[in-house]
């Protein structure tokens, strides 16, 4: 369970790869997954790398796959996975692979030019058809006299007058239908209204060629005399992209060509349906096997580009590749290396030899589908320093366990939990559908947490006693009231019942309070008039105590990785002092507040005093008011000792480090080597090792506590700088993270009154009506609660109250053990691939 509470143990390794079965053995490694491999050629330009053809030819198979996909899109075809994992292609098998991309792709090439000349055909001979058919009704109603006497018009006066013959010429064609307005201005201006424009809508849209979409057209027909206004008015349609065609000037020629026109678009339509069957069974196909070839060619470029990373050895028999990877998995690491070794039919055995190195290794923290979703709240804020306490584990209960104190409702609670158990239970057949919905997929991801959260809000909302804002009697109130007693203060009769809106019990009288309620709040608070006031003074006591306990168990584990890195210096100097601060005045706090819950019974609660008002005389010194009583005997003694002990702490943290590494640091250097005349004084080390402890010393330096072995490193001001940073740092950090638990108070309460106010406002009004139609009404009544319960208190809320529980972690928590300055480990592995993600 170790790696469970720290990061996995890396090493820097060494591999040794024989050049016909280095591609064999990175495609074994790439199917295992725990190999992270390091660049060797930095300065070596990524063009100039001896394997950059393989890597551009699997980009050009990429390319052609990608069309292919975009065809098979187009066509609605879905695209079949199986959730196969193809084995890596040999390199031999690149040409056969490309010479069968390259088939499909000028298939597919050939079959679209040739579509797309046949529907422009098609469409024009569509056109053609309609021109005929519109410009037949045009002519026919140009029969009519009224219409001729205003075509006449268009003539000079002069010509009317000399008898001129009424010749006018005219044009056809098809216009997008949007272009009519503008067209038909454009023409009248350029024209001097010297041409008549009839038009028409085609009824049905036409298919664009090129683009497949559906466009509205119509058809028009001009009128003009003479050869200059017929070239304005066809450079006015060439302008506006409007398609001109031959139109027959007697009725008996057009109905000759319409019928020889219709002829043609039933043979071409025939064969439009020929050339689109084929094309879908060329793409239907490829869609069988398109994903396999996706995995198969990135597969083998990450291959390559893995490849590119490697030394070649100067013989060129051996590529040298540098690789971090979890000590516990080198068993794997070499059979992975031996199997592909034995796939590549090479005799020569792939070596792995481990590294001495003073960098810092990658940080590895090894999960599962359960662990997955806490282990990526911590890493978004910092990955975890390498081998230092990992604080996942305890995330998995705190998370939760916040988020519930400020969320606690056992009807919400269920319903989240509801909703996380579906997401577990269908988790297998979510995973099979691989939605594109990217935030169903950040909330299925994290199905565990809502799965706990939910389960925690249920318990808080037990404690809290609340349900949908409403209180659950389930135990029976401890408080009693009966008709009569005899203690005047409790004389209740019915007439006063009657005309007394408002009564408050006295805890202190007999017969009333029947003891604690055994398991959260009494329900009979749901009632009280000062139920706000009580909750909000019991609810502020317990987020100080989780609080406080949270910092301090915070604090608790930076000793463990004191302990691990072996800083005893951070022991006596920055763990102690630090948890003795803490405990010293809020851990006092904390066991003020428990005393005083346990010390005050009904009878007594009236005398007792202010926490506030002892907290701050505690700081102050100040003990002369005789009105405030004191909680214990010897109160005043304690916490004066508690003050002075805290005070104390200030200067141990502040001073006393700095000039310990300081005396460190003297010391070893005085230990040194002296050479007097060639002869080594003294009982320091040589010359030789000298260097390797400066060496080893200056590469230890960003660990805290370790003094830098040269003048240079060592800089007395920078570490006095940095340790009362630290301590200011921690000092004021326990006083404002206190505060900042108070979230926990101020939330609890938010939500638990809107969810009040969202039941008194819509739940309360369909309940009220007695009658059928209430009955009726309490259906949309409901319907309307349920959806503002699920969007604002669900999800609103919720979302709020994880911000906030992650916000305590981050800071509050975290700050006092966490380090965060690591880097993540990023394994060479096939697993995005296999799982679609192909741009990761």
């Amino acid at each position: 369970m170790g790696e469970l509470f720290r990061s996995e143990e890396m090493t820097l390794a060494q591999l040794f790869l024989q050049s016909e079965a280095a591609y064999c053995c990175v495609s074994e490694l790439g199917e295992l997954g725990k190999v992270q491999f390091r660049d060797l050629n930095p300065d070596v330009n990524v063009f100039q790398r001896k394997f950059v053809n393989e890597v551009r030819r699997c980009e050009e198979m990429d390319r052609k796959l990608r069309f292919v996909e975009k065809e098979i899109k187009k066509a609605s075809i879905p695209i079949l996975d199986t959730g196969e994992n193809p084995e890596v292609p040999f390199p031999r098998d690149m040409i056969d692979l490309e010479a069968n991309f390259e088939k499909i792709e000028n298939e597919l090439k050939e079959i679209n030019t040739n579509q797309e000349a046949l529907k422009r055909n098609f469409l024009e001979l569509t056109e053609l058809k309609y021109i005929l058919r519109k410009t037949q009704q045009f002519f026919d109603e140009m029969a009519d006299p009224d219409l001729l006497e205003e075509s006449s018009s268009l003539l000079e006066p002069s010509e009317i007058g000399r008898g001129a013959p009424l010749r006018l010429g005219f044009v056809a064609g098809v216009i997008n239908r949007e272009r009519i307005p503008t067209f038909e201005r454009m023409l009248w201006r350029v024209c001097r209204g010297n041409v008549f424009l009839r038009q028409a809508e085609i009824e049905n849209p036409l298919e664009d060629p090129v683009t497949s979409d559906s466009v509205h057209k119509s058809v028009f027909i001009i009128f003009f005399q003479g050869d200059q206004l017929k070239n304005r008015v066809k450079k006015i349609c060439e302008g506006f992209r409007a398609s001109l065609y031959p139109c027959p000037e007697t009725p008996q020629e057009r109905k000759e060509m319409a019928a020889g026109v219709n002829t043609r678009i039933d043979d071409l339509q025939m064969v439009l349906n020929q050339t689109e069957d084929h094309r879908q069974r060329v793409l239907q196909a490829a869609a069988k096997t398109i994903r396999v070839w996706f995995i198969k060619v990135r597969k083998m470029k990450a291959i390559y580009h893995t490849l590119n990373l490697c030394n070649i050895d100067v013989t060129q028999k051996c590529l040298i590749a540098e690789v971090w990877c979890p000590v516990a998995d080198l068993d794997s690491i070499q059979f992975a290396l031996r199997r592909g070794t034995e796939h590549s039919g090479s005799t020569v055995p792939s070596i792995l030899n481990r590294m001495q190195t003073n960098q810092t290794p990658p940080t590895y923290n090894k999960t599962n589908k359960f662990t997955y979703g806490f282990q990526n709240l911590v890493d978004a804020y910092g990955i975890s320093t390498y081998r230092e306490i990992n604080p996942a584990p305890y995330t998995i209960i705190t998370f939760p366990f916040l988020f519930a104190v400020m969320f606690g409702d056992f009807g919400h609670g269920i319903l989240m939990t509801l909703f996380a158990v579906w997401m577990v239970i269908r988790e297998s057949r979510i995973l099979s559908q691989k939605t594109d919905n990217e935030l169903f997929n950040m909330v299925f991801s994290g199905r565990y947490i809502i799965l706990l959260m939910g389960a925690f809000s249920i318990y808080t909302g037990l404690i809290y006693n609340d349900c949908f804002s409403k209180a659950l009697n389930i135990f029976g109130s401890s408080w009693s009231v009966r008709p009569m007693f005899t203690s005047p203060k409790a004389n209740w009769t019915e007439d006063l019942l009657r005309h007394v809106p408002v009564l408050q019990l006295d805890p202190d009288v007999n017969g009333v309070f029947n003891g604690p309620y055994p398991f959260g709040i009494d329900p009979i608070w749901s009632i009280a008039t000062n139920k706000l006031t009580f909750l909000n003074s019991y609810k502020m006591k317990m987020s100080v105590v989780v609080g406080i306990i949270h910092m301090l168990f915070g604090v608790t584990l930076s000793l463990l990785n004191h302990i691990y890195f072996k800083k005893p210096l951070n022991i006596y100097l920055g763990f102690i002092p630090e948890m003795i601060f803490m405990a010293s005045l809020f851990g006092y706090l904390v066991i003020l507040v428990l005393y005083k819950w346990c010390a005050y019974d009904a009878a007594t609660s009236k005398s007792a005093p202010s926490l506030l008002i002892h907290f701050i005389n505690m700081f102050l010194f100040n003990y002369t008011d005789k009105s405030l009583p004191m909680l214990y005997s010897g109160q005043k003694g304690l916490q004066c000792f508690l003050v002075v002990c805290a005070i104390l702490c200030v200067p141990w943290m502040l001073v006393v480090k700095p000039f310990i590494l300081r005396h460190q640091y003297l010391r070893r250097k005085h230990l040194g080597t002296h050479n007097f005349g060639g002869i080594r004084v003294g009982n320091g080390p040589t010359e030789e090792d000298a260097e390797i402890i400066q060496h080893d010393q200056l590469s230890m330096h960003s660990e805290e506590g370790e003094e830098p072995a040269v003048e240079e490193v060592f800089n007395f001001g920078d570490v006095v700088v940095h340790q009362a940073i630290h301590t200011i740092e921690y000092c004021l950090g326990c006083i404002s993270n206190t505060a900042s638990y108070l979230r926990l108070w101020a939330l609890s309460l938010a939500h638990a009154q809107l969810s009040e106010v969202l039941w008194t406002m819509v739940m309360h009004l369909g309940l009220n009506v007695k009658n059928l139609g209430g009955g009726i009404l309490l259906v949309f009544v409901f319907a309307a609660f349920s959806t503002l319960t699920i969007a604002i208190l669900l999800i609103m809320e919720g979302l709020s109250a994880f911000l906030h529980a992650l916000r305590l972690h981050w800071v509050e928590f975290q700050n006092k053990f966490f380090g965060g300055t690591g880097f993540k480990f990023l394994p060479f592995s096939f697993e995005t691939i296999r799982e679609g993600r192909f741009d990761d």
